[in-house]
């Protein structure tokens, strides 16, 4: 009896507390069902403004915001170009482009992507692997697997048509997170991109063939350095120029006979004896690979500005008439200049004959990538998808007809000649950025021949195609994904690395570190780990391989 009368007292004690708690769970529940109903309210109003099929992509128009890679040969403002006015009226899509310098754009999208300060859409921002595998874990970047599935028709059909797409795309958790730039694995000029370019009036004065092996070339580059071509009375020809050194090295190696994997792994590739993958940094073959391109910085014929030089003065130098030879997609294009021609695979002093300079079709595994922050993924996956068409692959690329471009009888298309042939003395690049913005690379979308008539598509490239095509790599490796585990070692150990096999390649090609060093170089990889960032890679590979 005392235990229910005390009981009773703690009842009229707390009752009106606990009535208040209770009225305010209720309360909270309300709130907590209004906001889920909310939310699916607004879920069903975006989803009844789509639609699944045709233009419009949405009934009333929509805002989007892209963090946005940019080139130098770009606009400085997107919306303002023919393509993005167009499609905005055709899509009722529209879109505020961030741009980004690629000079910057790993530095600010790793800041925005740690920080939680990104937009809806990363776009044209070089996404790796590993960073599409790590935030689409944590929900930064959005699965698209069903997304294709359902309003990626044309995406869709190009994965069913080169099933390694796929392979590359989905990560180790069986997601895609992202859309690629896609090279037409047919179209050999794409995929070569910067051939390693001479001056062919240059050439004719001296009376020297074109130059077929390694010797070949150092020769020529001597020959450049020792005469006038240019006639001004002074010795200011540079016999080569490019931005950086790593072109040229990837020129090069084919002639050691490395680099049998294309330019997907820059530090490994297949050994043809074995199958089994090789460090390449690390191989006798390399070693010699620097020292001939050491003895050329050595000799003053490569620009000793290499390491530091800018794309738009590397053009300027092209346009002054000064380069005998240099690695850009195409000299007419950004350099105003017609008298240069590609070489093919040189041959090297042990009779290695391999074009190594070969790019992976899938340029660009994280081109496309939608976040949590975009309240419209089934419209941007639509708008996305759209570029991997027929139709929507000449837009981009070929503009509007009678505007930009012209076709004739059998269907094929022309730039127009206020491009191609510019009244104001502008380079193609520099006119098409007025009407374009693929100018620069890594845009996601579908290249091919019939619709980019880009500088990789000119004669003097496709001409360039056709001599490496018989020594071009056959088997090219798409990227690996890596476990989370992996991508623990691929980005510590692998990253140091990559790092410092960068910085030697530097100091052992201006000679601030002699080749007596590369001994204590090759130990000082295997102590920062080299063992075990091959055993990772290796396994990797094998996944790859049995996919």
């Amino acid at each position: 009896m005392g235990k229910q009368k005390r009981l009773h007292k703690m009842r009229g004690k707390w009752g009106p507390l606990t009535l208040s708690l209770v009225l305010a769970a209720g309360l909270l529940s309300g709130c907590s069902g209004s906001a889920s109903e909310g939310e699916a309210e607004n879920k069903t109003d975006k989803l009844a403004n789509l639609n699944e099929t045709g233009m419009p992509i949405v009934k009333e128009p929509i805002e989007l915001t892209f963090f946005t890679g940019k080139s130098p040969t770009n606009g400085s403002k997107f919306e303002d170009t023919l393509i993005w006015k167009t499609y905005s009226q055709m899509s009722n899509v529209q879109v505020k482009f961030n741009l980004v310098p690629f000079e910057t754009l790993t530095e600010k999208r790793n800041l925005a992507l740690a920080g939680g300060d990104y937009p809806d859409v990363f776009y044209s921002a070089r996404v790796g692997s590993a960073e599409l595998a790590r935030y689409g874990q944590q929900g930064v970047f959005i699965p698209l697997n069903n997304l294709i599935d359902k309003y990626a028709p044309n995406f869709k059909k190009l994965m069913e048509k080169y099933p390694d797409i796929r392979k590359g795309l989905t990560m180790p958790d069986g997601n895609i997170y992202s859309l690629p730039s896609f090279y037409d694995p047919d179209l050999l000029s794409m995929l070569i991109g910067t051939p390693l370019w001479i001056n062919q009036d240059w050439l004719k004065k001296l009376g020297m063939e074109e130059p077929q092996t390694t010797e070949e070339f150092y020769k020529y580059l001597q020959a450049v350095k020792a005469t006038d071509l240019n006639g001004n009375g002074k010795h200011d020809e540079i016999p080569y120029s490019a931005g950086g050194v790593t072109s040229l090295i990837d020129h090069m190696k084919g002639a050691w006979g490395l680099g049998t994997s294309g330019l997907g792994h820059k530090l490994v590739d297949v050994d043809p004896g074995t199958g089994k993958l090789r460090f390449i940094k690390t191989m006798p073959q390399y070693k010699e690979v620097l020292q001939f391109i050491s003895k050329l910085y050595k000799e003053g014929l490569i620009d000793p500005e290499i390491f530091t030089i800018e794309g738009s003065a590397l053009n300027a130098k092209g346009q002054a008439g000064l380069l005998g030879s240099t690695v850009v997609p195409n000299p007419e294009t950004v350099m105003g200049r017609k008298e240069f021609t590609g070489l093919g695979a040189l041959k090297g002093p042990h009779g290695d004959q391999l074009y190594a300079h070969v790019k992976v079709p899938m340029v660009h595994v994280g081109a496309f990538a939608i976040t949590n922050k975009d309240p419209y993924p089934e419209a941007t996956i639509r708008w996305m998808d759209y570029f991997y068409s027929d139709e929507g692959a000449k837009l981009y690329f070929m503009g509007k007809e009678g505007e930009t471009y012209t076709s004739d009888a059998s269907g094929n298309l022309k730039y127009v000649d206020e491009i191609t042939n510019n009244p104001d003395g502008l380079t193609q690049d520099q006119a098409l950025a007025k009407y374009f913005t693929w100018l620069g690379g890594s845009y996601p979308g579908f290249v091919t021949e019939k619709y980019f008539k880009g500088s990789e598509t000119l004669p003097n490239s496709m001409a360039a195609a056709e001599k490496a095509k018989p020594y071009a790599v056959k088997n090219i490796l798409y990227n690996f994904n890596y476990t989370p585990e992996e991508t623990e070692v691929m980005s510590s150990i692998g990253k140091d690395i990559e790092d410092y096999t960068a910085e030697m390649e530097a100091k052992f090609i201006n000679g601030s570190a002699s080749f007596d060093q590369w001994d204590g170089y090759v130990n000082n990889l295997k102590k920062m780990g080299l063992d075990q960032y091959m055993s990772v890679y290796q396994a990797a590979y094998d996944r790859y391989q049995a996919e």
